[in-house]
C-alpha cells in the first residue's frame, strides 16, 4: 500500500521542523565567540528571559501557525491533481516567491512599526519580543501569541493568498522564510553566510533593532530594506571585531529620543 504525505500536510510541519533544525545549526556555532555580534557572557546578564521559556513560547506560537495553516488549506482546497500540482514553470514560482516576500514584509513593517509607536501594543504584547536584548536563533518566533498571530501568521496567510501559490510552493517559500527569520536573530557573523551577501536585511540589520539605541529604527523584517529607507527609519551600521574575538554592531549616525 502506498503512503501518500499531502502537499498540505508538508506545507504546516516542514517550517517546523527547519526551524528547529536550523536553530540547532546556530547553536553549535554560538559557543564559538569568534562568531558572535554579543559575547556569552553579555548574553546571560542582558536577556530577561530564561531559554526555557523562549522554547515553551515559541512551540505555543508555532501549535497556533499549524491551527491557521490546517484551516488555510482546508478553506482554499486545491484543484489540482497530484500530477500537475507542481506543474508550474520557474517563472511562475520566481513571481509568485517574490510577490510573497514584498507582501509578508509590507505587512510585517507596519504591523511592526506600529506595536513600537502605540504604547499599549509595545508594553503588553511587542515588549515580549525585546527581553531578548541580545537575539539568538531559536529565539526567532519567542513574543507574544497575539504577536505570532497577527505579524507571523496573517502576514505569512496573506503572502499566500495574494501570491497565488499552490500547498507545494508554500512548502519552500514558508521554509525559505523561516530559515531567514532564524538567521536574522541568530545573532552571529559567519564568513561565507549567503544571506548576508544578498540580503541587507541580516542578523547585524536586526541586533541594532534589539538594541536601545534601535529600537526606533530597523523595523524591516525578513527580508528587504526598503520600507525603512523610504519611510526615514533607517539605522546603517558598522562591523568591528572585537579585541576578545566576535563583532560589534556600531551605529554609523547620531540617534536623538524623541
Amino acid at each position: 500500500m502506498e503512503f501518500m504525505i499531502s502537499d498540505e500536510f508538508l506545507g504546516t510541519v516542514a517550517p517546523l521542523v527547519v526551524y528547529w533544525v536550523y536553530s540547532g545549526f546556530y547553536v553549535l556555532f554560538g559557543s564559538n565567540e569568534k562568531y558572535r555580534l554579543h559575547s556569552k557572557k553579555e548574553e546571560d546578564a542582558k536577556n530577561l528571559v530564561s531559554k526555557r521559556d523562549v522554547v515553551k513560547g515559541v512551540l505555543l506560537q508555532q501549535a497556533i501557525q499549524s491551527v491557521v495553516a490546517i484551516i488555510l488549506f482546508t478553506v482554499t482546497g486545491s484543484d489540482e491533481s497530484p500530477t500537475t500540482n507542481g506543474d508550474h514553470s520557474l517563472f511562475d514560482l520566481g513571481r509568485q516567491f517574490l510577490i510573497a516576500m514584498v507582501v509578508l514584509d509590507t505587512w510585517q513593517y507596519f504591523m511592526h512599526r506600529y506595536m513600537h509607536q502605540n504604547k499599549f501594543l509595545y508594553r503588553h504584547i511587542h515588549s515580549l519580543h525585546h527581553r531578548l536584548v541580545v537575539p539568538y536563533a531559536y529565539g526567532a518566533l519567542y513574543n507574544h501569541p497575539l504577536e505570532g498571530l497577527l505579524l507571523d501568521t496573517i502576514g505569512g496567510a496573506l503572502a499566500f493568498l495574494l501570491s497565488g501559490m499552490s500547498p507545494r510552493a508554500s512548502i519552500f517559500f514558508f521554509s525559505f522564510a523561516t530559515i531567514k527569520t532564524v538567521d536574522d536573530h541568530c545573532g552571529l557573523w559567519l564568513p561565507g553566510n549567503l544571506f548576508h551577501i544578498f540580503f541587507r536585511n541580516n542578523s547585524a540589520y536586526h541586533d541594532v533593532h534589539h538594541q536601545l539605541y534601535g529600537t526606533k529604527y530597523n523595523y524591516s523584517q525578513p527580508f528587504f530594506v526598503v520600507w525603512d529607507k523610504i519611510l526615514g527609519t533607517h539605522m546603517p551600521y558598522a562591523l568591528e571585531k572585537r579585541e576578545n574575538g566576535g563583532f560589534e554592531v556600531r551605529p554609523v549616525k547620531v540617534v536623538k529620543d524623541d
